[in-house]
């Protein structure tokens, strides 16, 4: 079971840096227990704050996570998953890993397309796909824009060491995005962790 300072944790992740008032609001609890559950995840460096003003009125405190925060999301079997990328590139050399990811990226393709066979609507086969990424620990989730596109967002990378040895596994996932989504849509990545963003995001518009 979840426990409050869990929820905070979770909320900051998956929603970005909140002002006190603002998590007391999402979870429901009042503005002094949140307040002594930010202060106590702060002590143990989970997450750290910085005083932003915010409109009229005296400044506020912006809290965030910290890296440790940030590790407590795990990344599956990081130290062995790069391990093994190197061990391929020294064995086989580039063109060797790069065959590696192609087949990942051909099995991953070929799951998300049967999961998404039967799915005529774009909206539904980017929420087969939210689903999908949800289940494999990427926080994954999206909602419809009010120009009509749609935001998919990663929360959280449970590869990301592997991807910060080997960025084609990004480029891998971009490709698998814009197979498995359709040629009726256009996919582009607008945020991304690996260039410093706090998630990877992707705007999906509809070409039909």
């Amino acid at each position: 079971m979840k426990t409050t300072a869990d929820e905070i944790l979770s909320l900051l992740k998956t929603r970005g840096p909140a002002q006190t008032g603002e998590i007391a609001e999402r979870l429901k609890i009042s503005r002094q227990g949140s307040r002594q559950q930010l202060e106590r995840l702060a002590a143990e460096g989970l997450i750290s704050s910085e005083t932003v003003k915010s409109g009229v009125g005296r400044p506020r405190r912006c809290w965030s996570l910290t890296p440790a925060g940030h590790a407590r999301f795990p990344d599956a079997h990081a130290q062995i998953t790069v391990e093994l990328l190197d061990a391929v590139r020294g064995e086989f050399g580039e063109a060797g890993l790069e065959r590696l990811i192609a087949r990942r990226e051909r099995e991953t393709r070929s799951s998300y397309e049967r999961a998404a066979a039967h799915s005529k609507a774009l909206a539904e086969r980017i929420s087969l796909l939210a689903r999908q990424r949800a289940e494999e620990g990427y926080m994954a989730e999206w909602r419809r824009e009010e120009d009509g596109s749609f935001l998919f967002i990663e929360n959280h990378c449970p590869i990301s060491a592997a991807a910060k040895a080997c960025q084609q596994l990004c480029r891998s996932e971009l490709s698998v995005f814009r197979a498995v989504l359709g040629p009726d849509c256009r996919v582009e990545r607008m945020e991304h962790l690996l260039a410093g963003a706090r998630r990877c995001a992707y705007r999906i518009t509809a070409l039909v």
